[in-house]
Protein backbone atom coordinates (compact mmCIF):
# COMPACT_ATOMS: atom_id res chain seq x y z
CA UNK A 1 0.00 0.00 0.00
CA UNK A 2 3.12 2.16 0.96
CA UNK A 3 4.71 1.91 -2.77
CA UNK A 4 1.58 3.25 -4.70
CA UNK A 5 1.14 6.19 -3.01
CA UNK A 6 5.21 6.81 -3.14
CA UNK A 7 5.56 5.93 -6.89
CA UNK A 8 2.71 8.38 -6.88
CA UNK A 9 4.62 11.20 -5.03
CA UNK A 10 7.97 10.42 -7.07
CA UNK A 11 6.08 11.03 -10.52
CA UNK A 12 4.70 14.31 -8.97
CA UNK A 13 8.05 15.71 -7.25
CA UNK A 14 9.66 14.49 -11.23
CA UNK A 15 6.64 16.50 -13.04
CA UNK A 16 7.18 19.34 -10.78
CA UNK A 17 10.85 19.43 -11.18
CA UNK A 18 10.17 18.92 -15.21
CA UNK A 19 7.66 22.18 -15.15
CA UNK A 20 10.08 23.97 -13.29
CA UNK A 21 13.13 23.52 -15.55
CA UNK A 22 10.74 24.04 -18.31
CA UNK A 23 9.73 27.16 -16.82
CA UNK A 24 13.09 28.41 -15.85
CA UNK A 25 14.38 28.00 -19.78
CA UNK A 26 11.54 29.99 -20.56
CA UNK A 27 12.52 32.68 -18.60
CA UNK A 28 16.28 32.77 -19.67
CA UNK A 29 15.70 32.93 -23.20
CA UNK A 30 13.50 35.90 -22.57
CA UNK A 31 15.63 37.73 -20.78
CA UNK A 32 18.22 36.77 -23.46
CA UNK A 33 15.56 37.82 -26.04
CA UNK A 34 15.08 41.06 -23.96
CA UNK A 35 18.85 41.49 -22.86
CA UNK A 36 19.67 41.44 -27.30
CA UNK A 37 16.80 44.11 -27.77
CA UNK A 38 18.13 46.28 -24.61
CA UNK A 39 21.78 46.00 -26.62
CA UNK A 40 20.17 47.01 -30.03
CA UNK A 41 18.61 49.88 -28.86
CA UNK A 42 21.66 51.24 -26.86
CA UNK A 43 23.48 50.80 -30.29
CA UNK A 44 21.02 52.94 -31.85
CA UNK A 45 21.03 55.23 -29.16
CA UNK A 46 24.85 55.53 -29.59
CA UNK A 47 24.50 55.80 -33.62
CA UNK A 48 21.75 58.89 -32.95
CA UNK A 49 24.44 60.34 -30.37
CA UNK A 50 27.10 60.45 -32.24
CA UNK A 51 25.02 61.91 -35.49
CA UNK A 52 24.11 64.99 -33.18
CA UNK A 53 27.82 64.93 -32.01
CA UNK A 54 28.98 65.95 -35.67
CA UNK A 55 25.89 67.80 -36.29
CA UNK A 56 26.22 70.06 -32.85
CA UNK A 57 30.02 70.58 -34.08
CA UNK A 58 28.82 71.89 -37.81
CA UNK A 59 25.75 73.69 -36.58
CA UNK A 60 27.52 76.95 -36.60
CA UNK A 61 26.47 78.32 -40.36
CA UNK A 62 27.85 81.27 -42.09
CA UNK A 63 26.00 82.68 -43.68
CA UNK A 64 25.74 86.09 -45.67
CA UNK A 65 22.92 87.82 -46.21
CA UNK A 66 22.06 90.66 -49.52
CA UNK A 67 24.04 93.58 -47.81
CA UNK A 68 27.58 91.31 -47.82
CA UNK A 69 26.73 91.09 -43.86
CA UNK A 70 27.92 87.65 -42.33
CA UNK A 71 25.85 85.97 -39.60
CA UNK A 72 26.09 82.93 -38.34
CA UNK A 73 22.84 80.69 -37.98
CA UNK A 74 22.68 78.10 -35.56
CA UNK A 75 19.33 76.50 -36.69
CA UNK A 76 17.26 76.84 -39.55
CA UNK A 77 13.94 75.95 -38.52
CA UNK A 78 11.51 74.83 -40.97
CA UNK A 79 14.06 74.43 -43.36
CA UNK A 80 14.83 70.81 -45.03
CA UNK A 81 18.33 71.17 -45.93
CA UNK A 82 20.46 74.14 -46.49
CA UNK A 83 22.40 73.57 -49.66
CA UNK A 84 25.72 74.34 -50.64
CA UNK A 85 26.06 76.99 -47.55
CA UNK A 86 29.35 77.70 -46.61
CA UNK A 87 30.07 75.74 -43.24
CA UNK A 88 33.19 77.15 -40.98
CA UNK A 89 35.50 74.28 -40.24
CA UNK A 90 37.17 74.37 -37.03
CA UNK A 91 39.95 72.76 -37.69
CA UNK A 92 41.44 74.87 -40.37
CA UNK A 93 39.21 77.85 -39.87
CA UNK A 94 37.93 78.08 -43.95
CA UNK A 95 34.52 78.26 -45.02
CA UNK A 96 33.90 75.27 -46.67
CA UNK A 97 30.95 75.22 -49.14
CA UNK A 98 28.89 71.78 -47.78
CA UNK A 99 25.76 70.23 -48.14
CA UNK A 100 23.92 70.01 -43.76
CA UNK A 101 21.62 67.86 -43.31
CA UNK A 102 18.78 69.03 -41.03
CA UNK A 103 16.71 66.72 -39.12
CA UNK A 104 13.07 66.13 -39.79
CA UNK A 105 10.88 66.31 -37.21
CA UNK A 106 9.12 62.81 -36.42
CA UNK A 107 5.50 62.83 -35.15
CA UNK A 108 4.93 60.95 -32.15
CA UNK A 109 1.72 58.85 -30.78
CA UNK A 110 -0.71 60.33 -28.61
CA UNK A 111 -0.24 58.24 -26.08
CA UNK A 112 3.78 59.86 -25.82
CA UNK A 113 2.49 63.11 -26.20
CA UNK A 114 0.16 62.62 -23.71
CA UNK A 115 2.66 61.39 -20.92
CA UNK A 116 5.25 64.43 -22.05
CA UNK A 117 2.71 66.98 -21.09
CA UNK A 118 1.39 65.51 -17.97
CA UNK A 119 4.76 65.09 -16.79
CA UNK A 120 5.47 68.92 -17.51
CA UNK A 121 2.06 69.90 -16.49
CA UNK A 122 3.16 67.64 -13.05
CA UNK A 123 6.48 69.18 -13.03
CA UNK A 124 5.13 72.53 -12.93
CA UNK A 125 2.54 72.40 -10.63
CA UNK A 126 4.67 70.28 -7.97
CA UNK A 127 7.62 72.92 -8.42
CA UNK A 128 4.42 75.83 -7.86
CA UNK A 129 3.10 73.96 -5.52
CA UNK A 130 6.69 73.59 -3.14
CA UNK A 131 7.01 77.44 -4.08
CA UNK A 132 3.76 78.39 -2.40
CA UNK A 133 4.80 75.92 0.51
CA UNK A 134 7.62 77.88 1.04
CA UNK A 135 6.05 81.00 0.79
CA UNK A 136 3.75 80.29 4.06
CA UNK A 137 5.86 78.85 5.77
CA UNK A 138 6.54 80.71 9.39
CA UNK A 139 10.51 81.30 8.27
CA UNK A 140 9.72 82.44 4.87
CA UNK A 141 7.11 84.78 6.34
CA UNK A 142 9.11 86.58 8.64
CA UNK A 143 12.21 86.92 6.34
CA UNK A 144 9.14 89.15 4.22
CA UNK A 145 8.29 91.28 7.44
CA UNK A 146 12.09 91.90 7.95
CA UNK A 147 12.81 93.08 4.54
CA UNK A 148 9.49 94.84 4.12
CA UNK A 149 10.47 96.38 7.59
CA UNK A 150 14.16 97.83 6.50
CA UNK A 151 12.52 98.56 3.18
CA UNK A 152 9.89 100.80 4.46
CA UNK A 153 12.96 102.49 7.18
CA UNK A 154 15.12 103.05 4.04
CA UNK A 155 12.30 105.02 2.10
CA UNK A 156 11.57 106.87 4.94
CA UNK A 157 15.43 107.93 5.29
CA UNK A 158 15.51 108.75 2.08
CA UNK A 159 12.45 111.00 1.77
CA UNK A 160 13.34 112.80 5.16
CA UNK A 161 16.83 113.24 2.99
CA UNK A 162 15.29 114.57 -0.02
CA UNK A 163 12.65 116.51 2.17
CA UNK A 164 15.94 118.47 4.17
CA UNK A 165 17.40 119.33 1.02
CA UNK A 166 14.22 120.42 -1.04
CA UNK A 167 14.28 122.87 2.44
CA UNK A 168 17.67 123.80 2.20
CA UNK A 169 17.17 124.59 -1.64
CA UNK A 170 14.08 126.74 -0.85
CA UNK A 171 16.07 128.47 2.28
CA UNK A 172 18.91 129.03 -0.21
CA UNK A 173 16.49 130.41 -3.16
CA UNK A 174 15.30 133.13 -0.17
CA UNK A 175 18.50 134.00 0.55
CA UNK A 176 19.63 134.98 -2.94
CA UNK A 177 16.57 136.84 -3.50
CA UNK A 178 16.91 138.75 -0.10
CA UNK A 179 20.31 139.40 -0.78
CA UNK A 180 19.29 140.34 -4.27
CA UNK A 181 16.63 142.88 -3.27
CA UNK A 182 18.91 144.54 -0.78
CA UNK A 183 21.71 145.19 -3.39
CA UNK A 184 19.02 146.47 -5.81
Amino acid sequence: MEQPILVAAAVVAALAIVAALVWLSLLVTRMRHEAATVRAEAAELREMIDTMATASSTALVKVTSDNGQVDYVITALGEESLSDVPVRDESSGNAESQSVELAVPQRIEGKLFADIVLRETLIKAAAAASGVRRAFSAEHRNQVRFEMRREIKRARKQRKAELKAARRLIHERQRAALNDEDAA
